[in-house]
């Protein structure tokens, strides 16, 4: 039982700043699940997160010769508008320091909350070692996002609320994991009073640190994360996070992009807001393991951490969606070259929406062409697509988990290059800011030659591009090199089959 944590919690003065989050049940999506689910809404708060708890109850115990100098923090988003709310609110100077790739909402919110914003860096780590060298230099008092006990038990009367407003059976709890913070106070709490009630984390495919260190029994530090959801997108735990985990949670679950877009519909189906992909995590968590485990009739708690979350970017959101609720299919298909063929494709498609038809003319022999086919029964009617199709001699190639070919092929279907040498293909993502592209095009310079290229700006804090050059063999660890910057992340995808059926160099259709 962790004591400390307990009586923090109890003691926690967060409610001079705010009122309890409702937990309200998801009345369709319980129908729809045939389960009976209850999302605690941290949305609501003031900053529309949770981050507020813990920043509050962190400077709410600070001493007059803590603050003599102020705080200072670093965060690339919502624990900065928490430091901010809770110093207007304590009367106490407040700086934070952000990457210069955090969107302009976020800047705008912190410095509407009366704190000095300073933008520095373009990644987390750089942001924090530049507000660490201003704490050292200044003696401002450092608050941390999460590796704080202060900051975890203030995050952990999210669980004793939880506990006040439902008196029922609850068969789990799911929260959204990215430092630890919040998962580690939320379970100090429930072990400590409830400790039947099991508690799941999940975390986005791309940035699992914490189950990789639960894994492997240690803290794990990842090379490099994805940013989609850039709330959770930390590259080590903390340590305190690491042992409140190990000794409390049951299970960390991942997600892919796709269900975290699809559970961001669900919550706005059910209460018209619109979640930021780290407050509709824990909901994606919860629909994968319910599937997985084919469980009915169960009460799941889930936390819906936050709701910062630009407008641009619902279309990036929206264009995920439909396949991570496994409402459609995206299929690379191949058929002849010849007259009457796609009538005849569309024919034997059946009775089903297609949603989108790419294709470029190659050879005189086969033509490959990328669809998307809508779904009413998931991945049951996929396979049944997929089995079918094969059965009437089409070869057919499932792109509906393959990421190179949803963020970049299914936009820039356009024809082989069959004479083009040493082609190879990079999936690049690096931090977004105004020069970024040009800055990564003038990296690359005259040195090779650039055979394809296809860019999207999300209006997120990360560019993403596709980019094919010609690069001997020998020449490719220069390259290499050239890429290895801070918050820069590569994966080659010259093997990728979305690159070989549509663009590859090497592939000449017959």
């Amino acid at each position: 039982m962790e004591l400390a944590y307990l009586k923090n919690i109890l003691t926690s003065r967060v409610y001079d700043i705010m009122d309890r989050t409702p937990l309200q049940e998801a009345l369709r999506l319980s129908a729809n699940l045939d389960n009976r689910i209850w999302f605690k809404r941290e949305d609501t708060l003031p900053i529309f997160s949770f981050k507020l708890r813990g920043a509050y109850n962190k400077m709410s115990q600070l001493s007059e010769k803590d603050i003599k100098h102020g705080v200072i923090a670093s965060s690339a988003g919502n624990h900065a508008q928490g430091v901010a709310l809770s110093a207007r609110t304590l009367g106490i100077a407040a700086r934070v320091v952000m990457p210069m790739t955090t969107p302009d909402i976020k800047v705008e919110a912190v410095r509407r909350l009366g704190a000095e914003a300073i933008l520095k860096g373009e990644t987390y780590d750089e942001a924090f070692e530049h507000a660490m060298d201003i704490a050292t230099e200044t003696g401002a008092c450092f608050i941390h996002p999460f590796e704080d006990p202060q900051v975890i038990a203030g995050q952990g009367t999210i669980g004793m609320e939880i506990l006040q407003q439902h008196g029922g059976k609850i068969d789990g709890i799911f929260v959204p994991v990215g430092g630890g913070g919040l998962i580690g106070g939320i379970a100090a709490y429930i072990k400590s009073v409830r400790p039947d009630i099991p508690i799941y984390g999940v975390e986005p495919e791309e940035a699992p640190s914490m189950h990789a260190s639960l894994a492997a029994g240690k803290r794990i530090r990842l090379h490099d994360v994805g940013m989609f959801a850039d709330g959770v997108a930390v590259r080590e735990v903390g340590t305190e996070c690491f042992r409140l985990a190990q000794a409390y949670v049951e299970d960390i679950i991942l997600v892919s992009t796709d269900a975290i877009c699809a559970a961001i519909r669900d919550i706005f189906e059910e209460t018209r807001t619109v979640a930021e992909p780290a407050g509709a995590l824990a909901l994606a968590g919860l629909k994968q393991f319910i599937q997985d485990k084919n469980i009915r009739s169960g009460n799941w708690i889930v936390i819906i951490s936050g709701a910062n979350i630009t407008f641009d970017r619902l279309r990036h959101v929206a264009e995920r969606t439909s396949l991570g609720a496994q409402q459609e299919a995206l299929l690379a298909v191949t058929i002849p070259e010849r007259a009457g063929s796609f009538c005849r494709f569309a024919n034997d498609i059946g009775q089903r929406e297609i949603t989108e038809f790419n294709y470029r003319y190659s050879s005189s022999s086969d033509a490959s062409i990328f669809a998307g086919i809508r779904l009413t029964r998931g991945l049951e009617e996929q396979e049944q697509v997929i089995s079918s199709l094969r059965a009437m001699g089409y070869s057919v190639m499932d792109m509906s988990h393959n990421e190179m070919a949803k963020l970049h092929i299914r936009y820039m279907v356009g024809g082989h290059a069959p004479f083009l040498e040493h082609e190879v293909l990079y999936r690049i993502e690096f931090p977004q800011k105004v020069g970024a592209l040009a800055s990564f095009l003038s990296g690359i310079g005259e040195q090779w030659n650039i055979t394809m290229f296809h860019f999207r700006n999300h209006s997120s804090d990360t560019g993403r591009a596709l980019v094919g050059l010609q690069i001997p063999r020998e020449q490719r660890d220069r390259f290499h090199d050239l890429l290895r910057r801070p918050g820069w992340r590569c994966i080659e995808e010259t093997n990728n089959p979305a690159y070989q059926s549509f663009l590859g160099a090497h592939h000449t259709g017959s």
